[in-house]
């Protein structure tokens, strides 16, 4: 597993009955987790001390219950900094558990030792797309959401990353990289983060188990002659690990060569000493 270890301001206290008792800056939060199916001891004191709690509905959905938490306030990690926002299906607008993946491909740009162009696609508030600028790279990042774009500019000022090379583009990810192709754009290395299930901006349905290898298969073409990396994410419990290994190593080593490599990605639990799994990571390197 990929363990995201290096957090100050962030950290997952406890885990038990379906939810995480989380700290993000000096904010409690409680929020539901389907991966915690045990139900242990809630001896952490910040269980009775929660700033905010999101309550899962037997219907679908849920709300949020706050007791005294500002509408948004920041974290940092390593010279970032996120505007947090707690809204809609008991997201905060951002996952710190790809902070393990922030670190691995931020090295290789660092060490690329020439310029590179990174793709980010289902790019949401941004966290990959101010990793890879903050490491030197120029970023093409898409999303279909206007305001998910707004909030990722609003955290690259945050970041000092306003005057940064990257293009902000509000649009549905297939059809802009179809239009790519069609542009004779390349990239050196693609991200993606791609939802369970999502509409585009014009009501495009995406469903994950159906369109993301034929979107793997298109995004290989947009890769430069000498890419860098290639990282998969999904939340998508169907979507195994060896999965994404299979995805990238039939649509990019045979063209490029490499190695891929797929593991669960995952939160230390700070009472437990475990680990929280929080979905899983593809990646090919060149």
């Amino acid at each position: 597993m990929w363990i995201a270890d290096g957090w100050k301001d962030y950290e997952v206290i406890d885990c038990s009955g379906g939810e995480k008792l989380e700290r993000w800056g000096k904010y409690i939060l409680v929020r539901p987790d389907p991966q915690v199916i045990w139900d242990t001891d809630k001896k952490a004191p910040q269980w009775r001390k929660m700033n905010g709690h999101y309550h899962r509905s037997s219907k679908g959905g849920g709300e949020w219950e706050f007791f005294s938490l500002p509408e948004q306030w920041s974290i940092n990690y390593k010279g970032l900094t996120f505007q947090l926002k707690p809204f809609s299906f008991k997201h905060t607008g951002l996952f710190p558990e790809q902070a393990a993946n922030w670190d691995w491909f931020g090295e290789k740009i660092k060490n690329a030792g020439r310029p590179v162009k990174v793709l980010n696609l289902f790019a949401y508030t941004g966290g990959a797309t101010l990793a890879a600028a903050k490491s030197g790279a120029s970023v093409t990042h898409v999303d279909a959401s206007k305001g998910m774009v707004a909030w990722a500019k609003e955290n690259a000022k945050s970041s000092g990353l306003e005057d940064a090379p990257i293009r902000w583009i509000v649009d549905d990810c297939v059809k802009f990289v179809e239009r790519e192709i069609r542009r004779g754009n390349h990239y050196d290395a693609i991200i993606m983060d791609p939802p369970s299930y999502g509409r585009g901006p014009k009501g495009e349905i995406w469903k994950i188990e159906d369109a993301i290898y034929p979107l793997v298969k298109l995004c290989a073409k947009l890769l430069s002659d000498k890419p860098l990396f290639y990282l998969i994410n999904s939340y998508t419990t169907g979507l195994a690990p060896a999965v994404l290994t299979y995805m990238l190593g039939t649509a990019v080593v045979p063209q490029f060569g490499g190695t891929v490599s797929s593991e669960e990605i995952g939160l230390p639990v700070t009472s437990s000493k475990l680990v929280l799994p929080c979905g899983a990571s593809g990646r090919w390197e060149a």
